[in-house]
């Protein structure tokens, strides 16, 4: 079982940035598959990023196009926690950000191929 904490949200102007972090419980974080997904008012929750073990200490990013440029993610395997560092947002970033985890192979990048999941943090991109 793994448990999943999400930190970092906030109210941010335009332009701004944020850094939201995932701890996570479990000996096996570094071979986990993690991603950030969000929900804003109203809509269905979206892909924002992943990040999954390819070889000893490499891993790949993969981003949506809302996050492409602006977002980037990065791993601390002995803290066990994922990051996403949040760069010149927008008042559409706003959401609820979700963090996920899966030992499984990831196929797309939708929220069912995921195990685990944060409880969510608020983020608000005033305009």
């Amino acid at each position: 079982q793994v448990q999943l904490v999400e930190s970092g949200g906030g109210l941010v102007q335009a332009g701004g940035s944020l850094r939201l972090s995932c701890a996570a419980s479990g000996r096996t974080f570094s071979r986990y598959t993690m991603a950030w997904f969000r929900q804003g008012p109203g809509k269905e929750r979206e892909f924002v990023g992943t990040t999954r073990w390819i070889g000893t200490n490499t891993y790949s990013a993969d981003f949506g196009d809302s996050a492409k440029g602006r977002f980037t993610l990065s791993r601390d395997n002995v803290k066990n926690t994922l990051y996403l560092q949040m760069n010149s947002l927008k008042p559409e970033d706003t959401a609820v950000y979700y963090c996920a985890a899966t030992a499984r192979v990831v196929v797309a990048p939708v929220a069912s191929q995921y195990d685990y999941w944060g409880q969510g943090t608020q983020v608000t991109v005033s305009a």
